[in-house]
C-alpha cells in the first residue's frame, strides 16, 4: 500500500508551540518498523497549477514568497518560513499522489494532510492549503482528460472524521454537486463558526464509542442515499480519542478502530477507491496519537490486501 510522507520538510516552530510536529516523523518510523506492507514514498511537490484548483493565485503567491500579512499567518497558526511554504506544498502533493494511487490500487494514504480549515484565499487552524479540495479537483480534471466523451465528472465524497468541522472544505465545495462533504465533529469545538457541509453530524462533548458509531452509521447511510462516489477522501483524525487535549470527545482506541474499519469496509464493499489523510491528533501523550494512527494504517492495509486479492480473482482465467 502506497503512503506518502513529507515530515523531512520540518517546520521550525517557536518553543512551547502546541502543534505536535514530531508526530509525523514518529508515525513514519513506526510504520517502517511495524508495517512493512506500507510502502513509504516521499511526497511530490504540488505545483502552482494544482494549488489553483482550490486556491486563489494571490493566496498561493503570498504563502510562496512570504508576503502573507501577519494577521493571515496568525490565523494559520504557523510563522512563515521557506520550510513552512515547502511543507504545505508537499502535504498537498501527498494527498494528490495518494488519490491517484487509490484510483489505481484501491487504498492509499498521506501520513499528514487533512488540512480542512483552509479556504480558497486563506488558511486557519494549522492548515495552509486544503489538500482534500486540491486532490478532489485534480482527480476530477485527470478523470475528465482520460475519459474522452464521458460527460459525468468523477464524483468525490469527503468523509471527514476529524473532531473539528471541515469548514474550509465545506465552503470550497458549497455549490459543487460533484463533491459531497460529510463532517462528523464536536459541536462545541473549533471552528466556532461552522460552514454548512452537505451533511453535518454535530456531537456533544464527552461522546463515547457507541453513540459515535451510531452517528457514523447514520451518516454513511445518508451519504449512500444521496450520492454515488467514484472516489472517497477520508480524513481519519486521531483527535476524537479520549486522551486528546483538544478533542472533547471520548472515543477509546477500540472505538477508533471500529470507526476506521467501518469506513474502509463501506468503501471496499462498494469497490470505491479511498485515499486517506491523518488530520488532527493532539494527545496528552504524543505516543497515544501515533498509536491511534498506526492502527488506522494497520486496518487500511488489511483492506488494501483484500482488494488486491479481489482484483487477482477477477483477472484469473
Amino acid at each position: 500500500m502506497q503512503a506518502f510522507y513529507s515530515d523531512h520538510f520540518f517546520l521550525p516552530l517557536p518553543e512551547g508551540h502546541r502543534f505536535p510536529m514530531a508526530k509525523y516523523r514518529m508515525l513514519r518510523d513506526t510504520l517502517a518498523a511495524q508495517l512493512p506492507g506500507v510502502r513509504l514514498i516521499e511526497a511530490p511537490r504540488a505545483s502552482d497549477g494544482e494549488l489553483a484548483y482550490a486556491h486563489t493565485p494571490a493566496y498561493v503567491a503570498a504563502i510562496s514568497d512570504g508576503s502573507a500579512a501577519p494577521a493571515m499567518l496568525r490565523e494559520i497558526g504557523f510563522p512563515w518560513s521557506e520550510a513552512m511554504a515547502e511543507r504545505a506544498r508537499r502535504s498537498v502533493g501527498a494527498t494528490v499522489a495518494a488519490a491517484r494511487a487509490a484510483l489505481a490500487e484501491g487504498v492509499a494514504a498521506n501520513l499528514a494532510g487533512g488540512t480542512h480549515h483552509a479556504y480558497t484565499d486563506k488558511g486557519g487552524g494549522f492548515c495552509v492549503y486544503n489538500d482534500l479540495a486540491v486532490a478532489a479537483r485534480v482527480m476530477q480534471a485527470e478523470w475528465g482528460r482520460s475519459a474522452a466523451g464521458r460527460q459525468a465528472p468523477l464524483q468525490v465524497a469527503v468523509i471527514d472524521l476529524d473532531v473539528h468541522q471541515g469548514n474550509g472544505t465545506a465552503h470550497i465545495f458549497r455549490a459543487d454537486p460533484s463533491v459531497f462533504t460529510l463532517s462528523l465533529h464536536g459541536d462545541k469545538n473549533f471552528p466556532f463558526r461552522k460552514e454548512a457541509s452537505d451533511l453535518d453530524m454535530a456531537l456533544p462533548d464527552g461522546c463515547t464509542d457507541a453513540p459515535y458509531l451510531e452517528a457514523l452509521e447514520q451518516a454513511l447511510h445518508t451519504l449512500e442515499s444521496r450520492f454515488s462516489p467514484g472516489l472517497v477522501l477520508y480524513l481519519a483524525g486521531a483527535d476524537p480519542f479520549e486522551g486528546d487535549r483538544l478533542g472533547r470527545l471520548k472515543l477509546t482506541p477500540d472505538g477508533l478502530q471500529a470507526r476506521d474499519r467501518r469506513v474502509f469496509d463501506w468503501c471496499c464493499t462498494r469497490q470505491i477507491p479511498v485515499a486517506f489523510a491523518m488530520g488532527g491528533g493532539y494527545g496528552l501523550q504524543i505516543e497515544d496519537t501515533v498509536a491511534v494512527q498506526r492502527n488506522t494504517y494497520r486496518i487500511a492495509l488489511e483492506y488494501w490486501r483484500r482488494l488486491q486479492g479481489m482484483h487477482r480473482e477477477i483477472k484469473r482465467p
